[in-house]
Protein backbone atom coordinates (compact mmCIF):
# COMPACT_ATOMS: atom_id res chain seq x y z
CA UNK A 1 0.00 0.00 0.00
CA UNK A 2 1.00 3.67 -0.32
CA UNK A 3 1.12 6.25 2.22
CA UNK A 4 -2.54 7.09 1.83
CA UNK A 5 -3.53 3.17 2.27
CA UNK A 6 -4.71 2.88 -1.61
CA UNK A 7 -2.87 0.43 -3.58
CA UNK A 8 0.24 1.43 -6.00
CA UNK A 9 -0.93 1.60 -9.73
CA UNK A 10 1.42 -0.78 -10.32
CA UNK A 11 -0.51 -3.59 -8.38
CA UNK A 12 -3.85 -2.40 -8.74
CA UNK A 13 -6.12 -0.73 -11.30
CA UNK A 14 -9.84 -0.66 -10.83
CA UNK A 15 -10.57 -4.13 -10.80
CA UNK A 16 -7.85 -6.10 -11.84
CA UNK A 17 -4.86 -6.54 -9.43
CA UNK A 18 -2.14 -8.10 -10.82
CA UNK A 19 -2.25 -11.64 -8.82
CA UNK A 20 1.59 -12.23 -9.09
CA UNK A 21 2.59 -8.86 -7.63
CA UNK A 22 0.02 -9.14 -4.66
CA UNK A 23 0.74 -12.99 -3.87
CA UNK A 24 4.61 -11.55 -3.66
CA UNK A 25 4.00 -8.95 -1.66
CA UNK A 26 1.28 -10.54 0.51
CA UNK A 27 -1.18 -8.21 -0.07
CA UNK A 28 -4.79 -8.26 1.38
CA UNK A 29 -7.49 -6.42 -0.41
CA UNK A 30 -10.73 -5.82 1.55
CA UNK A 31 -13.93 -4.30 0.80
CA UNK A 32 -17.24 -3.91 0.29
CA UNK A 33 -19.72 -4.99 -3.20
CA UNK A 34 -22.91 -4.28 -3.58
CA UNK A 35 -25.21 -6.96 -5.11
CA UNK A 36 -25.97 -4.74 -8.07
CA UNK A 37 -22.53 -4.75 -9.26
CA UNK A 38 -22.48 -8.87 -9.23
CA UNK A 39 -24.68 -9.21 -12.38
CA UNK A 40 -24.35 -12.84 -11.90
CA UNK A 41 -24.97 -13.16 -8.17
CA UNK A 42 -27.90 -10.71 -8.86
CA UNK A 43 -29.57 -12.95 -10.88
CA UNK A 44 -29.82 -15.52 -7.61
CA UNK A 45 -31.60 -12.47 -5.06
CA UNK A 46 -35.06 -11.06 -5.21
CA UNK A 47 -33.65 -6.99 -4.70
CA UNK A 48 -30.45 -5.43 -5.07
CA UNK A 49 -29.92 -4.85 -0.99
CA UNK A 50 -28.00 -6.25 0.76
CA UNK A 51 -23.85 -5.57 1.58
CA UNK A 52 -21.41 -7.93 0.88
CA UNK A 53 -17.74 -7.80 2.92
CA UNK A 54 -14.84 -9.33 0.91
CA UNK A 55 -11.62 -9.87 2.02
CA UNK A 56 -8.51 -11.82 -0.44
CA UNK A 57 -5.33 -12.11 0.89
CA UNK A 58 -2.83 -13.29 -1.57
CA UNK A 59 0.90 -15.22 -1.01
CA UNK A 60 2.86 -17.52 -1.61
CA UNK A 61 2.51 -21.21 -0.11
CA UNK A 62 5.23 -23.70 1.28
CA UNK A 63 5.42 -24.92 -2.43
CA UNK A 64 5.83 -20.91 -3.63
CA UNK A 65 2.36 -21.31 -5.02
CA UNK A 66 0.42 -18.50 -5.81
CA UNK A 67 -2.65 -18.63 -3.80
CA UNK A 68 -5.08 -16.23 -2.54
CA UNK A 69 -7.91 -17.15 0.46
CA UNK A 70 -11.21 -15.46 0.03
CA UNK A 71 -13.28 -14.60 2.64
CA UNK A 72 -17.18 -13.63 1.85
CA UNK A 73 -20.05 -11.97 4.25
CA UNK A 74 -23.04 -11.16 2.40
CA UNK A 75 -26.32 -10.84 3.80
CA UNK A 76 -29.16 -10.48 0.91
CA UNK A 77 -32.75 -10.99 -0.10
CA UNK A 78 -33.86 -13.92 -1.61
CA UNK A 79 -37.06 -15.32 -2.82
CA UNK A 80 -38.49 -18.30 -0.29
CA UNK A 81 -39.14 -21.23 -2.54
CA UNK A 82 -42.16 -22.39 -0.57
CA UNK A 83 -44.42 -19.24 -0.32
CA UNK A 84 -42.37 -17.21 -2.56
CA UNK A 85 -41.82 -14.27 -0.21
CA UNK A 86 -38.68 -12.35 0.02
CA UNK A 87 -36.25 -13.56 3.27
CA UNK A 88 -33.09 -12.20 4.01
CA UNK A 89 -30.29 -14.26 3.91
CA UNK A 90 -26.96 -14.54 5.81
CA UNK A 91 -23.98 -15.87 3.92
CA UNK A 92 -20.01 -16.70 4.67
CA UNK A 93 -17.48 -18.57 3.24
CA UNK A 94 -13.66 -18.82 3.11
CA UNK A 95 -12.02 -20.56 0.61
CA UNK A 96 -8.23 -21.22 -0.29
CA UNK A 97 -7.58 -20.86 -4.26
CA UNK A 98 -4.06 -21.73 -5.77
CA UNK A 99 -4.25 -19.66 -8.84
CA UNK A 100 -2.58 -20.97 -12.20
CA UNK A 101 -2.56 -20.39 -15.71
CA UNK A 102 -2.94 -23.85 -17.32
CA UNK A 103 -5.39 -26.75 -16.84
CA UNK A 104 -1.46 -29.06 -16.87
CA UNK A 105 -0.55 -26.64 -13.50
CA UNK A 106 -4.60 -27.55 -12.08
CA UNK A 107 -4.42 -30.81 -12.43
CA UNK A 108 -1.23 -31.18 -10.42
CA UNK A 109 -2.47 -29.22 -7.69
CA UNK A 110 -3.24 -31.05 -4.68
CA UNK A 111 -6.64 -31.92 -3.35
CA UNK A 112 -6.89 -29.40 -0.77
CA UNK A 113 -6.96 -26.22 -3.16
CA UNK A 114 -9.49 -25.56 -5.08
CA UNK A 115 -8.25 -23.95 -8.37
CA UNK A 116 -8.86 -20.33 -9.78
CA UNK A 117 -7.63 -20.42 -13.49
CA UNK A 118 -6.28 -17.27 -14.67
CA UNK A 119 -5.06 -16.50 -17.92
CA UNK A 120 -4.28 -13.00 -18.01
CA UNK A 121 -1.38 -11.60 -15.12
CA UNK A 122 -4.58 -9.20 -14.04
CA UNK A 123 -7.44 -11.09 -11.86
CA UNK A 124 -10.43 -9.07 -11.40
CA UNK A 125 -11.40 -8.91 -7.45
CA UNK A 126 -15.26 -9.23 -8.23
CA UNK A 127 -15.30 -12.01 -10.35
CA UNK A 128 -13.46 -14.01 -7.34
CA UNK A 129 -15.89 -12.76 -5.17
CA UNK A 130 -18.80 -13.10 -6.93
CA UNK A 131 -17.49 -17.20 -7.80
CA UNK A 132 -17.40 -17.48 -4.31
CA UNK A 133 -20.77 -15.89 -3.81
CA UNK A 134 -22.36 -18.05 -6.02
CA UNK A 135 -20.72 -21.61 -4.70
CA UNK A 136 -22.03 -20.64 -0.94
CA UNK A 137 -25.89 -19.94 -1.71
CA UNK A 138 -28.10 -23.01 -1.33
CA UNK A 139 -30.56 -23.63 -4.75
CA UNK A 140 -33.12 -23.36 -2.63
CA UNK A 141 -33.96 -21.50 0.16
CA UNK A 142 -37.28 -21.00 2.51
CA UNK A 143 -38.24 -19.38 5.77
CA UNK A 144 -38.81 -21.72 8.31
CA UNK A 145 -41.84 -24.02 8.29
CA UNK A 146 -43.93 -21.56 10.61
CA UNK A 147 -43.83 -18.65 8.95
CA UNK A 148 -44.30 -20.15 5.45
CA UNK A 149 -47.75 -22.16 6.77
CA UNK A 150 -49.02 -18.75 8.24
CA UNK A 151 -48.14 -17.71 4.42
CA UNK A 152 -49.66 -20.31 2.94
CA UNK A 153 -52.60 -20.98 4.16
CA UNK A 154 -53.98 -17.44 4.16
CA UNK A 155 -53.64 -18.46 0.63
CA UNK A 156 -56.14 -21.72 0.88
CA UNK A 157 -59.02 -19.54 2.40
CA UNK A 158 -61.57 -19.89 0.44
CA UNK A 159 -63.10 -16.38 -1.05
CA UNK A 160 -66.19 -15.12 0.75
CA UNK A 161 -68.01 -16.05 -2.91
CA UNK A 162 -66.85 -19.35 -3.36
CA UNK A 163 -68.47 -20.16 0.57
CA UNK A 164 -71.95 -19.10 -0.37
CA UNK A 165 -72.50 -20.51 -3.73
CA UNK A 166 -73.47 -23.89 -3.90
CA UNK A 167 -73.21 -25.81 -7.48
CA UNK A 168 -75.12 -28.47 -8.80
CA UNK A 169 -73.48 -31.84 -8.65
CA UNK A 170 -72.73 -32.98 -12.76
CA UNK A 171 -73.36 -35.92 -11.78
CA UNK A 172 -76.72 -36.15 -10.83
CA UNK A 173 -77.76 -36.13 -14.28
CA UNK A 174 -76.13 -39.89 -14.47
CA UNK A 175 -78.07 -41.31 -11.80
CA UNK A 176 -81.32 -40.40 -13.59
CA UNK A 177 -79.94 -42.29 -16.58
CA UNK A 178 -79.19 -46.09 -14.26
CA UNK A 179 -81.76 -48.33 -14.39
CA UNK A 180 -83.49 -49.21 -11.84
CA UNK A 181 -83.74 -45.79 -10.07
CA UNK A 182 -87.46 -45.86 -11.12
CA UNK A 183 -87.02 -43.45 -13.46
CA UNK A 184 -87.31 -45.78 -16.58
CA UNK A 185 -90.97 -45.83 -18.77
Amino acid sequence: RDPDGDWSSDVCSSDLLDIRKAAARGAIVEGTVQPSDLTRFRSLLATDEGTIQAKLAFSRDDENRFVVRVDVDANVQVMCQRCLDIMPLHLEGDNTLAIVWTDEQAVALPRHLDVLIEEEQSSSLAAIVEDELILAIKPFNYHDSDDCKKKIAAYNQPLIDEVAVEKPNPFDVLAQLKPGTGNQE
